[in-house]
């Protein structure tokens, strides 16, 4: 029986994909690089210093830093990423993503957030959701990062809900990953060929509601 559904935020509740990319895209140039494309849905969904790996391998600087200055280089990156999200309001907030957890807070299912993004608070803010999740799981608590399953299992914990009672939506490889090693039903947002992981996956939101409106007739 489904007690809980558990959100990412980059790519599902908005899109921050892009600005993400933007912010890495910049620091690499000023490192002296050009950042190819594909490293945008790379770095989707996992903490920042295993994207600046990402980074630094995709223009083979992997072994230029040492590990202090790459704690400066996410630093740097996570300030251009703050600036670009500053304007952020509740018209930035995916298409029906509203609509999704007023249908969930009012079918009794209790909300959570997994992301390992750090500014995920401030997001909630701004977009004016907060007030829907009953936790935010901070990710500076978790040991490993996604596609280990810890951010998605502390949700549960701290919601007091077992894992097999959960739903978790993501729109990252390595997020579905994390979901269902957790032993959580996985819902993918986004491109089935880059989910390809998961076995329910949406295009939008839109989708993620009509699913749970099916659910709740059931």
């Amino acid at each position: 029986m489904i007690k809980a559904v558990i959100f990412d935020m980059d790519g599902v509740l908005t899109e921050t994909s892009h600005q993400h990319f933007l912010a890495w895209n910049r620091l690499a140039e000023e490192l002296g690089y050009i950042l190819p494309l594909e490293v945008k849905d790379a770095v989707r969904g996992i903490s920042r210093l295993a994207s600046l790996d990402i980074v630094l391998k995709a223009v083979n600087a992997d072994k230029r830093f040492t590990e202090s200055e790459k704690l400066v280089l996410a630093e740097i990156k996570n300030i251009y990423y703050i600036e670009s999200i500053k304007r952020f309001t509740a018209e930035d907030l995916s298409e029906g993503a509203r609509e999704l957890l007023e249908l969930l807070k009012e079918n009794g299912l209790k909300i959570a957030l997994a992301s390992a993004s750090k500014n995920s608070k401030f997001l909630l803010r701004a977009m004016e959701i907060k007030q829907y999740f009953d936790i935010v799981v901070d990710p500076a608590v978790i040991q490993k990062g996604k596609p280990a399953p810890d951010i998605f299992l502390k949700a549960a914990e701290l919601l007091n809900i077992a894992p097999e009672d959960c739903i978790g939506i993501e729109d990252a490889y390595a997020g579905i990953e994390s979901i269902q090693r957790a032993g959580m039903t996985a819902l993918g947002v986004g491109d089935a060929a880059v989910l390809s992981n998961c076995s329910i996956v949406f295009d939008n939101l839109q989708g993620v509601y009509s699913y749970f409106v099916r659910l709740f007739r059931e």
